[in-house]
């Protein structure tokens, strides 16, 4: 049975760039084809580039976003660490949850879904942490946050981001900010299909590594003698089978945003954002994230009083092919998440969600 073409406007993932979809039918190249190492370099440094970082080990890894989570901490964190998390939507209360089975002991700073994090109550939770971790742009809820504060004040403490969202959609200035390390995902302003978690991690962060992780497949020096810091040294260690095919994909993709421009990508994502913000409010419907925290790639909005959203979404999806999320944790049925990230961060894309959303209500 064939699939049916559908327009991805959930939280995740996103209808890839055009570019990235073509490379995935490139003849397959085997992990340690001397070709395939040179487009692993060239992924490895265009990553450097939308991370807004130097870092020498910065790389793919062959897992999905949420590997990136877990490699940051089980990388940096063991039993009896102090580790601050801001906890403002799901993924923080996720961040949570992988830095306790680490054995840290953990103090969530909880904030109100909807609103940013407060840096001033997170870098006042503890007095010394090992770590202090945030998510840059929200995905339960469409907030960012500001990391710069938070950098500054952070002490001795290592930074951790969640980029997961951001990353490709918005301006991501790690070394300008002060992160230390951070972790992404190929499926939503990458324009990359699911399946591949960018990753960073500064020399600072680096020296205070776990020598010997609990996870022996993102142990980050392993993975290191065969991605990034391997990069150009002749020499690669075989750690696993990397997925070659969805790193040239990825490669593209990023090929296809660095060609375009930085700012002019982050640009269209902010434009698609506003045209989208303006048009719910138009149809009547009231937007959920903090007014001024509002993503532009990542949209929530609250369900009408009266209307089944589980109802809206089967008929958007069943009568138009179109895909918008729910929302997350007490708000799943109270919530929509709409995602205009990567390719999907277009004038046109926005008209149909709206045109769309208009019809459906209006019944």
């Amino acid at each position: 049975m064939p699939l049916r073409a559908r327009t991805l406007l959930g939280p995740g993932p996103s209808n890839p760039y055009p570019e990235a979809t073509v490379a995935l039918v490139q003849p397959l190249l085997g992990h340690l084809d001397p070709v395939f190492l040179g487009i692993l370099d060239e992924t490895s440094d265009r990553l450097r580039q939308v991370f807004g970082t130097a870092n020498r080990r910065t790389l793919p890894l062959s897992a999905t976003g949420s590997a990136g989570m877990e490699a940051a901490f089980v990388n940096t964190v063991g039993p009896g660490d102090a580790v601050v998390v801001a906890v403002n939507g799901l993924f923080g209360q996720r961040m949570v949850d992988v830095a306790s089975r680490c054995g840290a002991e953990v103090v969530a700073v909880e904030h109100e879904w909807g609103q940013p994090v407060d840096a001033e109550r997170v870098l006042a939770a503890h007095p010394a942490p090992k770590l202090i971790a945030a998510v840059h742009a929200e995905t339960s809820t469409g907030v960012l946050s500001d990391l710069a504060p938070l950098a500054a004040g952070k002490g001795d403490a290592l930074l951790l981001a969640d980029c997961v969202t951001s990353l490709g959609g918005i301006p991501v200035r790690l070394d300008e900010w002060g992160v230390d390390l951070a972790y992404s995902g190929s499926q939503k302003c990458l324009g990359v299909a699911p399946g591949l978690a960018p990753f960073t991690i500064n020399e600072r962060a680096w020296e205070r590594r776990i020598e010997k992780p609990q996870s022996w497949y993102l142990d980050l020096g392993m993975l290191g003698g065969y991605a990034g810091e391997a990069a150009g040294s002749g020499g690669r260690t075989y750690h696993h089978t990397a997925p070659t095919g969805m790193v040239v994909s990825l490669h593209a993709g990023l090929g296809r945003i660095l060609e375009e421009g930085l700012d002019a990508v982050h640009a269209r994502h902010a434009e698609a954002g506003r045209l989208l913000h303006a048009g719910l409010a138009e149809l009547g419907l009231e937007l959920f994230a903090a007014e001024g925290h509002r993503l532009p790639e990542l949209t929530t909005v609250r369900v009408p009083d009266g209307v089944d959203s589980a109802a809206v979404r089967k008929e958007l999806l069943e009568r138009y092919d179109l895909e918008i999320g729910a929302g997350a944790g007490s708000y799943a049925a109270s919530v929509w998440r709409i995602g205009l990230m990567g390719h999907n961060a277009r004038p046109d894309t926005v008209a149909l969600v709206l045109a769309a959303l208009r019809e459906v209500l209006g019944r």
